[in-house]
């Protein structure tokens, strides 16, 4: 098991830019895939972006793809998510969560794929 926390959120006009962390602690980090997903009040948990166990594979939903980058520092067993031209419709808990893949060049997009889970952070957009 793997132990996650984001930080990063907060409160942003349209058009601006945060960046998400999430910090894993308790095994080694560069075994796991990471992605990261966001829930709206009264709305499914939904995939944002993905990333391979060493960073070569990435993958995006597509509300995001163009706006948002997914990377991850083994080094320092952090996962980010770069979020620019950020949209009120981007408000939302974001989770990052953790895998261990079956190949190592593997990503995930579903939540049931993720074994481990982080608090989340608030991420709230303004118009």
């Amino acid at each position: 098991q793997v132990q996650l926390v984001e930080s990063g959120g907060g409160l942003v006009q349209a058009g601006g830019s945060l960046r998400l962390s999430c910090a894993a602690s308790g095994r080694t980090f560069s075994y796991y895939a990471m992605g990261w997903f966001r829930q709206a009040p009264g709305k499914e948990r939904e995939f944002v972006a993905a990333i391979s166990m060493s960073g070569d594979n990435t993958y995006y939903a597509n509300s995001v793809k163009g706006r948002f980058t997914i990377s991850r520092d083994n080094a320092k067993n952090t996962v980010y998510l770069q979020m620019n031209s950020l949209k009120p419709e981007d408000t939302s808990v974001y989770y990052c969560a953790a895998h261990v893949p079956t190949y190592g060049g593997s990503i995930y997009t579903r939540p049931y794929e993720y074994d481990d889970w982080g608090q989340g952070t608030q991420v709230t957009v303004s118009s």
